[in-house]
């Protein structure tokens, strides 16, 4: 039997598209995997987590047991280090500042495995954000991880304690695996390039479920 080259041709750009669909359900599969074990690592809980505050040389001991303290009000297992020198590969001579991204892979060499680190520091730090190669923060974290970092240099020090304390419980939330939250009244909002303290008051409910299950005292 002749088949005419049209119905060939037309058939064979069907079959394209059947291969095109089947691999894109496979994808779709893959990718909906690798999110379900993402969320799963999250969510792991460790019972003997230590948050280990780092200072590193330069910061206000008074002003880091008073922050401490406030943290031990939603995680109580906190401790304090001796202070440190802030590392030379972590300084970004351009701008005269060190890079946060370099500070955590520091402090997460520093950590024992049942750790997580925050370093205290006053001097300004940044990270590449986007299309800006060197971005000054307040603070940054990994998510999750072990290590975050926080500097006063961009906070407003006549409310210093207040807003150190809320840059703190920021970053220590991004280390257990909190996003960036739209609550504008949630200590997990994004900063966006300000300073929005003063309008946190606290952990909104959705974070604060998160966090309850992973021990802290927030409910």
């Amino acid at each position: 039997m002749n088949i005419p080259p049209a119905a060939i041709l037309g058939r064979y750009r069907q079959a394209l598209s059947n291969i095109s669909i089947i691999m894109r359900l496979i994808y779709l599969s893959l990718l909906t995997a690798l999110l379900f074990s993402c969320n799963r690592s999250k969510a792991k809980v460790d019972k003997d987590l230590v948050l280990k505050i780092q200072p590193f040389i330069g910061t206000d001991l008074n002003e880091i047991n008073e922050v401490a303290d406030s943290i031990r009000k939603y995680y109580p297992k906190v401790i304090i280090a001796s202070p440190v020198k802030l590392p030379d590969f972590a300084f970004y001579a351009p701008r005269g500042r060190y890079r946060a991204d370099s500070l955590l892979k520091f402090l997460s060499g520093l950590a024992k495995p049942n750790e997580t680190l925050i370093g205290f520091t006053t001097r300004d730090i940044s990270t590449t954000n986007g299309a800006i190669a060197d971005w000054g923060v307040m603070g940054l974290g990994k998510c999750p991880g072990n290590s975050c970092v926080v500097s006063t240099f961009r906070l407003n020090m006549t409310k210093g304690k207040n807003q150190f304390f809320k840059v703190a419980i920021h970053e220590l939330g991004h280390t257990m695996g909190l996003p960036h939250c739209p609550n504008p009244e949630c200590f997990m909002r994004d900063a966006e390039g300000g300073n929005p303290l003063d309008e946190e008051k606290g952990f909104c409910p959705k974070c604060k479920k998160y966090l309850h299950n992973q021990n802290w005292k927030v409910l």
